[in-house]
Order: structure tokens, then sequence, then C-alpha cells
């Protein structure tokens, strides 16, 4: 099905193969990757500066970016800026909370000429496709999964702060990635769907690391026999790779796409030239793809469907375990799933946002569940088109009515079933959905507090389904059904008459709407000569995802708040984090004031002079992890840990660039291990990096520090902070990306 090579290949005559009468140097200026990217360079081929073409931010992340933006000098927005409102548009959590931040946003697109789609309208990244993609261009969003690689688009997820930086006309820098060739054969059997595919590449490569921070490139004859829905539901599950992007090569499909929405001049053909050299190469066989599913809690672990059936009773066994582990307060049941019969029962489908809810996922659930019924049981199926315009075009078609005769709920453009803020099952429920994610949380589940819900991802036909069986787990390819294609046509109407396009009229004079809960970030002070951290958080577990770090679901209501935002900083994954935090944040304050801390002078004195010490060394909290910060692009994740006067990361290893870029842009120390260092310390423990600000400013990468044990033991280690580019080392000697700025601006 999908085959991994750590090779590099050159594609010759639409074929990998290993040798070539050019050099690798030269073959990897012929990908389309290589063109995309240099085309929007300002540094060297090597060292990019890249600015992209437009920006998407939702409501979760557009209130901060353009609140950093606004206190650095922006005046107007220089490239098309969407702001949608998809992520908190149904949360009934804050009282007018998400109000007052749509408010705010629509003020914002009109004083600074943005692009202002309002709740319910499109889910960001469908918005994106339909009306923003380009071929060849490149566009960023503050959202992990901007991914619009099949539509001929570079598109890349960051955090907040990469999006101010474009706002105000700085560049997003990075070492020239290598780029992996997928390579796909082959035709998908009836029943298979994109989240098929995706959640079997998912499963290939994620725990591997196989294409952490590359450049996936698709191509191959496979591709002529997949319908662009089917494409855009692969694409936009790349991120759950670790990939920083996709291309796909465009054909008539893609050229398709660009006249039903009614903009034919964005298109235009991409592919590789002859002898194009990529650093690894996937095959995927497509024709030998099955029904998967993804069980929590993670998209990689995932099985066949009939695999999963077969062997359910460990598999079950085993991630009640796990989940018992996790959430100790909860008491987990999923044997329970199983039945006599040894079939296995779910409670709950989801068919919605940016990778389920696409047109052909909801209408080919339809032709599955036409004429049959959801039952009368626990089993609900929720559907939720990815924008009015599909949602429109489902009506007509006649797939609407089919699923709500046979028991479905059709519900708004909305991305919460995908972070938690829509559908929480009972207690113990399984929920399958098409949707990107199945983390801990991702059903909105509170686990600490004795809840546990699990999510499966599966791909909306199998969904429709295990819908037609009541709830009884299916593949899609185990039952028979006829399929009516219908040709998709795009009504640009709905969006002229309900959403307001300002870029290009900005209009200074207008005011700000900011409510009640919409505040300034803190003051943040520069990178002290020497820095004692206290380790407030320690994370064994191998990867330690965004969602830990900082909770998506209700409490994103407060994301707006960076000080009230902070106090649920790994509340479900440590929840004396914050506590500790705040009292090492104490010490700190006392310091500046020129007070004596003495748990801070004790500490000092163990390292040398605590007096001397203490006029020169800032101290804060620090969070240890194995691999921080798979997931989400939300900056909140590094934000909420500096506003709580964290100061470092120590880690082996960042699961990805964005939550790297995301501490860095706070003034976080991202300090690695080398793998065989043991990193035996626990919470309370200390570490005392002597002249941190030197060390920064000469571009030190190995920085030798000592941990200072609680009972009384000091300890030599050696930490590293690896590839710093130039403004990156002056973002965090001024402390953090906005004071970088009002420097300069001074």
């Amino acid at each position: 099905m999908i085959t991994l090579h750590e090779n590099g290949v050159f594609l010759q005559g639409g074929v990998p193969c290993t040798e070539s009468t050019i050099t690798a140097a030269e073959g990897r200026k012929k990908t389309m990757a290589w063109k995309i990217l240099q085309a929007h360079n300002s540094g060297t081929e090597e060292d990019l500066k890249i600015r992209f073409d437009a920006m998407l931010s939702h409501d979760i992340t557009y209130v901060g970016i353009i609140q950093q933006a606004r206190a650095s000098g922006m005046k107007e927005f220089p490239i098309p800026y969407a702001l949608t409102n998809c992520h908190n548009s149904l949360c009934a959590v804050g009282g007018t909370i998400n109000e007052d931040d749509h408010v705010f946003g629509l003020s914002a697109a009109k004083k600074y000429g943005g692009i202002y789609v309002p709740a319910n309208q499109s889910v960001i990244h469908s918005y994106g496709r339909e009306q923003m993609a380009k071929c060849g261009a490149m566009i960023l969003g503050s959202d992990s999964h901007t991914r619009y690689g099949a539509l001929g688009t570079m598109a890349v997820g960051e955090g907040g702060p990469e999006l101010a930086k474009q706002l105000l006309k700085n560049t997003w820098d990075l070492k020239y990635p290598k780029v992996v060739l997928v390579y796909l054969t082959g035709t998908p059997k009836k029943g298979i769907g994109p989240h098929d595919v995706a959640i079997a590449l998912v499963k290939a490569t994620f725990e591997s690391g196989f294409v952490n921070n590359c450049v996936l490139e698709f191509c191959g004859p496979g591709i002529k026999g997949l319908p662009i829905d089917f494409r855009n539901g692969i694409d936009v599950m790349t991120t759950e790779t670790t990939c920083l992007s996709s291309i796909w090569e465009t054909d008539e499909e893609t050229e398709g796409f660009y006249k039903a929405h009614q903009r034919p001049e964005d298109y235009k053909e991409l592919h590789p030239e002859e002898g194009a050299y990529y650093d690894k190469f996937i095959e995927i066989d497509l024709s030998k793809v099955e029904s998967m599913i993804a069980l929590p809690f993670h998209p990689s672990n995932a099985w066949t469907i009939h695999e999963f059936l077969e062997n359910a009773p460990a598999i079950l066994k085993g991630l009640e375990e796990d989940a018992q582990k996790r959430f100790p307060k909860a008491k987990v049941s999923l044997m329970n799933k199983i039945k006599e019969d040894g079939s296995v029962w779910a409670d709950q489908g989801v068919i919605a946002g940016c990778a389920g809810g696409l047109f052909d996922n909801i209408d080919e659930a339809a032709d599955i569940l036409r004429g049959g019924s959801t039952g009368n049981s626990y089993f609900t199926l929720d559907v939720y088109p990815t924008s009015v315009p599909v949602s429109l075009e489902l009506t007509k078609t006649g797939a609407t009515a089919a699923l709500l005769q046979a028991g479905a709920v059709i519900k708004p453009s909305f991305c919460g079933p995908c972070f938690g803020a829509g559908d929480v099952p009972a207690h113990n429920g399984l929920s399958l959905r098409h949707t990107t994610r199945n983390f801990p949380n991702r059903e909105g589940s509170k686990p600490g507090e004795g809840q546990f819900a699990g999510v499966c991802l599966m791909d909306a036909r199998s969904i429709a389904a295990t819908a037609l069986n009541g709830g009884k787990i299916t593949a899609a390819t185990d039952i028979d059904y006829d399929t009516q294609h219908h040709e998709y046509h795009f009504d640009k109407g709905v969006y002229d008459r309900r959403l307001y396009y300002g870029f290009g009229k900005a209009d200074p004079s207008v005011e700000l709407i900011m409510g009640p809960n919409i505040t300034d970030w803190p003051k943040m002070n520069p990178l002290a000569e020497n820095l004692l951290v206290e380790l407030a958080a320690v994370l064994r577990d191998p990867v330690t995802t965004t969602d830990e770090l900082i909770p998506s679901g209700e409490t994103s209501s407060y994301r707006s708040n960076p000080l009230r935002l902070a106090e649920f900083t790994l509340s479900r994954r440590e929840p004396a984090y914050v506590g500790r935090a705040k009292a090492a944040a104490e010490q700190e304050a006392l310091r500046l004031e020129g007070k004596k801390p003495e748990k801070l002078a004790e500490v000092l004195a163990k390292v040398g002079d605590a007096d001397a010490l203490l006029q020169n060394t800032q101290f804060g909290s620090c969070v240890f992890a194995n691999k921080p910060g798979d997931g989400s692009a939300r900056e909140q994740a590094a934000s909420c840990q500096k506003v709580l006067g964290g100061f470092a990361n120590i880690c082996y290893e960042f699961a990805t660039k964005r939550y790297r870029s995301n501490c860095i842009n706070w003034g976080i120390l991202p300090f690695t291990l080398d793998q065989e260092t043991a990193f035996d310390y626990e919470n309370g423990d200390c570490v005392f990096v002597p002249g941190i600000r030197k060390a920064i400013e000469e571009g030190q990468e190995d920085i030798s520090a000592k941990v200072i044990c609680k009972d009384g033991r000091v300890e030599d280690i050696l930490l590293h902070v690896k590839g710093l580019t130039a403004d990156e080392k002056e973002i965090i000697l001024d402390g953090c990306l906005m004071n970088y700025y009002a420097n300069r601006a001074e």
C-alpha cells in the first residue's frame, strides 16, 4: 500500500529512478517546490526569506495577531488577509466573548483593509481553497492545516507571530527544506475515500519522523484518476505527517476547479522538470488502500477497519489501559463496545471541517444512506458542510434531503468538532469523525474531571456505512451502494452578498471595537546576562501536543485575554504547572523590585555569589518534554508559558518547526539536548545558564549549564540552541517579537 524509501531519487520520464545524467544539486532545482519557494524568496538559495501572497486566520488567532502587529506599528494589511469565524462561532462559553471578537475582526478588516468572512459562512480552509488559492502562489495561515497543495499552492500553517511579521512586511525565514516525492499509482476501490489514503500515509510516516519539516511533492499517474475533492482531502491531512508544506502536479481536473469557482486565470500547469531530484521517496499504490480507522489518541494510531475488527478485544483493551494511565480520574470503559458476535459499535458519527465537509464526501455519504436509516438507538450522525456554497449545492442535488431522511442532522459550517467545541459524546462514548485530529480532548470531554470520550478518525464513506448499520463499525468497501455523481457548481453570489471585501480599502478613521475581554499583551523584559529557570512541568511522554500545552475547546474563548487564557496552560496534562510558574514569576517580580527573594538567593548561592547574581540573573519557569509541539499552530501554546513567566523549553527535539518558531517569537529559549543525555530531573529542580545573553549574541550553539537539584546536588549539563537566524537571535535578546519591532520603530 505505502512504501518508504530513505534514498534520494530522480524523476525521469515520469518514473522515479536512482541514477541520472545530472547531479542531485542540479536536480533539486527542477522540482515544483524549488521554483515556487525561490520565486517568493529574497534571501539566498539555502537561507530562504519568504514573502507570502495572501494570509488567513480564524477567530481563535486573528485578534492576537492584529494586536501584535498593531503594537509594532502596522498601518494596513499589505497583502490579502482573510479573517474567518469558524472556530468559536457556536461556543456558548464566556458570554459576549465570541461575538466581541467577531466585531473586532470586522472593524479591523475595515480599518486595515482585510477580508471578513462572517460566522458559519465557511471554515477557514474552504474559503482559502475557494477564493485565495492560485497555482504557483504561497499562502500563510495561523492554522496548522493550511494546505492547498492539490490546487497548486504551497501553503504553510504557522503561529500568529509569523503572520504578524508578514503584516509588518518582514519575511518567513528558514533553511531550504528537504523535498520528498510522493508517487501515486493505481486507482482507489469503490468505498475508499481521501481519509483512508491520508490516515495510511500518516501511519506510515509520523512515528519515525520520515517527512518532518519536509515539503511533500505529489506526482505520478495515480493523480489523474482522483477528483479534486479527493486530492484536497489527502492534502489537508499531510499536516499530521509533520511535513512543512505540500505541492501537487496540476492538470485538467485542477483547471476545472478554478473554472467552477470562476477564477480560470488563477490556474496554470505545474509539473516537475525532467530529472527533478528528491531527498526521499514515498510510493502509494492507491488500488491497495483499504478502509482505515485511526484510534485515539493520534491519527497515526491506525489500522485497516478489517484488522481492527479482527483484533478488537486486544486493541481496545490496550487503548483502555493507555487512557487510564493518561487520565487516572476517569473510569475508562471501551470493551463494552464489543458485542457477543464480535462486532464493535460506536456512539456517534461526525463528518465535518476542512477534511470531511467537502462536497464529494457528503454527496457520497448521502448515496450510501439514501433510503436507509441511522436507527433510533444511541448512535447519532451529524454533518457539517464546509461552506455555505457547498451546503447550497448539496441541497440542490438532493443530498441534504437524503441525509435528513435517513436521520442525520445537518449543521452549519463550523470547525468545532475538529478541536472539541461541538458534538461532545457521552462519558465513555466512542465517536467516529471525518475530521483532522483525534488527540485527547478533541471531542470536548474533560478527563481531568472524570469524564472520558474517544475519537476515531474514519472516512465519510465508512462513517455513512456505519450509520447505515445503526452504529456497527463497517468499512464502506463491505457494502453495496449506487453512486450518483453530481458536478459541483459554486455560487459566488452567496459570498458577495454577505462577506466584507476590504483589501486595498484601508480606512484609518475606523475605530477598533474592543470588547472587555480583548486586552493588550503584558510587558515582557529583554533577556538578562544570566538565566535561571525552575522546572515547572516535566513531561515524559514520547510526544507532547500543543493541545496538551494549551487545551482547545472552551478554553479558547479566552483567546483574546492573554492573562486569563494562560490560567489553562497544561491544565489537562500537568494541573500544578500554573501554580508553579506563578510562584517563580513572583520571585522574579521581587527581584526586579530590588528585593532579595530568599528562595532565589538560596538557589543562586549554590553556583556563585548570590547577591551579585541577583543583579543580572533572570528567573522564571521552564517546561521539559521529550518532543513538544506536535499539532496546532496556535501560538498560545508558547505565549501562555511566557505570560506566566516562562523563559525556556528543554527537549530532545521539537516536533514541528512552527512550535519552535512560536517559542522563539515569544522569547522562550529553545534548548535541546543530545539524545544520549539523560534528563533525570524533576519539578522544582533548577537550571542555571550563565552568560546566556552573550552566548546568543555570539551565536554559540553549545551552551554549558548547571542543574541545581532540590536535594542540593549541582550537576553539569550541555544545552544546545541550534540554527538561530540573525533575526531570531535579536528577538530572543529583546524578549519577544513585539519588543523586537518596537525597538526598531523607536
